[in-house]
């Protein structure tokens, strides 16, 4: 009987894992479009961003919506807000798994419940991470090496804004401290290890420093483009070494090597820089 009892636990644990798995994908897959066969980045494929609100009827947004991202954080355009202290976040180490998604790599907690950032008194739940080489957003219109999204939700389902984005953008220097714990994992995936069981993630350990940020409101920055995504993209622009940036790229399929989508019209949208002295111009 002792030596049954291991089995029966292994068993069990795989149980839980699974419907974990599973229903985060669900909670996913209804943000943003995981089938890389769907749309690409080329620009002369048929499929890549200018075509992607033609190719379905779902994704009209990406061609007729007003409120679309990325945008160019122009100090031009920014309302400065004086307030101290940083955002409001509590993240706590969680299961998750690393996902090939074709047109980028994902970092996926499971049991949705890696913590959350709270915004105007809602609270938004923590979902996945996923990185965009070079990077989506510009300040002043300048694109850097690269940027990562965390992708949070709200649990009540008649809010109308449900999905917040936190945005961080890297430049050239040193190795980024938290992709070094990935990067094994993701170069090591192919065509066939599509995903990878990463154990626990500590999303504290994503660095973000500074207490300036960009807030606007946007949306989803792939298909299908869903408007009222409230996005904070941090001001203090970190660091990436070109290797580590070489190594998401190849990862994914050949034509997400370039994996953002263009810049988008800003139209009349307010875009505020919040800070303890935002009119500083050091991070």
């Amino acid at each position: 009987m002792k030596h049954q009892s291991k089995p029966i636990f292994v068993s069990a644990f795989l149980i839980i894992f699974a419907v974990l798995f599973l229903s985060h994908s669900a909670s996913v897959s209804a943000q943003e479009v995981e089938d890389e066969r769907e749309f690409d980045y080329l620009e002369k494929s048929g499929k890549g961003p200018k075509h992607w609100g033609d190719l379905k009827q779902e994704w009209a947004a990406c061609k007729n919506g007003d409120l679309q991202s990325p945008i160019d954080m122009s100090s031009l355009r920014v309302k400065v807000i004086k307030k101290s202290g940083e955002m409001k976040k509590r993240y706590k180490p969680c299961h998750a798994v690393v996902k090939n998604r074709g047109h980028d790599i994902s970092l996926q907690w499971l049991d949705n419940d890696a913590g959350s950032i709270k915004i105007n008194g809602t609270e938004y739940f923590l979902q996945q991470a996923h990185w965009h080489s070079p990077s989506e957003h510009t300040i002043n219109g300048r694109r850097y090496a690269l940027e990562l999204h965390m992708v949070h939700q709200s649990k009540d389902p008649n809010l109308k804004n449900n999905l917040a984005v936190v945005g961080l953008l890297y430049k050239f220097g040193a190795p980024d401290s938290f992709i070094s714990k990935l990067i094994s994992n993701i170069t090591s995936m192919n065509d066939h290890v599509q995903e990878r069981y990463m154990g626990v993630i500590d999303p504290s350990a994503i660095k973000m420093g500074g207490k300036k940020y960009y807030r606007y409101m946007g949306s989803l920055t792939v298909p299908p483009c869903t408007e009222g995504v409230i996005w904070t993209m941090n001001k203090k622009v970190r660091t990436v070494s070109r290797d580590q940036v070489r190594a998401l790229r190849i990862a994914v399929h050949d034509y997400a090597e370039a994996n953002a989508r263009p810049v988008q019209p800003l139209n009349r949208r307010e875009v505020e820089l919040y800070g303890p002295n935002p009119g500083d111009v050091s991070n």
